[in-house]
């Protein structure tokens, strides 16, 4: 898909319904996260996304994206977004061309997380802070809007059942928020 194609989809049609139905009962935190997509010449638009780094105690070695909690001086999730892109991978600010949002995801480690879709150079180079992050990889966007290899489970927490969502990818198993913001952004232009 082109960063043409995609802007047309993004932005004409209307957002499918979520398939995450997971619902906190407790006051939840609020959170970004971004959403980068690469601009590759030859192999179309790419998800960059994050392993995060294994001692963490939130989600360690999950595939992510790169995001975090608001802080005091986050002006709006978007600055929260290009703010913790910053910080855990080195991404500019002025690198990355925000392009909107979905709607925010409630986690079951207590956020409210909001995605926030952008474009970004290839020429971008990054910095790993390696006490949030192990690696950083890219995804064609292609492999989620085509693959048959999208698995949900159903989970039950506090006599609540609510659906666990994976992806994978060659050796990456992509799941949880990160996987429902996948499918829900490829249900969003299709």
């Amino acid at each position: 898909m082109t960063r043409d194609e995609f802007l047309l989809r993004f932005n004409v049609l209307q957002l499918a319904k979520s398939e995450h139905n997971y619902q906190h009962h407790l006051p939840l935190r609020s959170a970004a996260v971004l959403i980068a997509l690469v601009e590759s010449e030859n192999d179309g638009l790419q998800v960059l996304l994050t392993k995060r780094a294994s001692h963490l105690k939130h989600h360690p070695s999950q595939v992510s994206f790169p995001g975090g909690k608001v802080e005091q001086e986050d002006s709006s999730l978007v600055e929260t977004a290009l703010r913790e892109a910053f910080e855990e991978i080195g991404l500019s600010r002025h690198s990355a061309e925000v392009v909107g949002q979905l709607p925010a995801y409630e986690t079951i480690s207590g956020f409210q997380v909001t995605p926030v879709v952008a474009f970004v150079s290839a020429k971008q180079t990054y910095q790993i802070d390696k006490n949030e992050v192990a690696e950083i990889f890219q995804v064609p966007l292609q492999h989620f809007i085509t693959t048959n290899e999208h698995h949900v489970f159903v989970a039950s927490r506090n006599g609540k059942n609510h659906k666990v969502h994976f992806l994978p990818y060659k050796h990456y198993n992509i799941w949880g928020a990160t996987a429902v913001m996948l499918k829900d952004l490829v249900a969003h232009l299709n």
